[in-house]
């Protein structure tokens, strides 16, 4: 799967829209704009920290965890 849409995916399972997620994570809403419309490459390291707070901090909505758990 491709990065930027893994990404979308991860934001849109915590139920969170960009900004309150830019705010919560402390990334540069400009930068995770960039990152989810393909125009720059999230690193592969970065998605699995965000991943791993996620799965950690249960912010997944109830039954929309699929690609979390792994």
């Amino acid at each position: 799967m491709e990065r930027s849409i893994e990404l979308q995916e991860l934001r849109k399972n915590t139920g969170m829209n960009r900004k309150e997620f830019c705010e919560y994570f402390e990334v540069p809403y400009s930068t995770m704009t960039d990152w989810e419309l393909g125009r720059r490459r999230v690193p592969q390291y970065l998605l699995r920290l965000i991943e791993y707070k996620i799965k950690m901090e249960k912010l997944t909505k109830k039954g929309e965890n699929k690609h979390i758990e792994k």
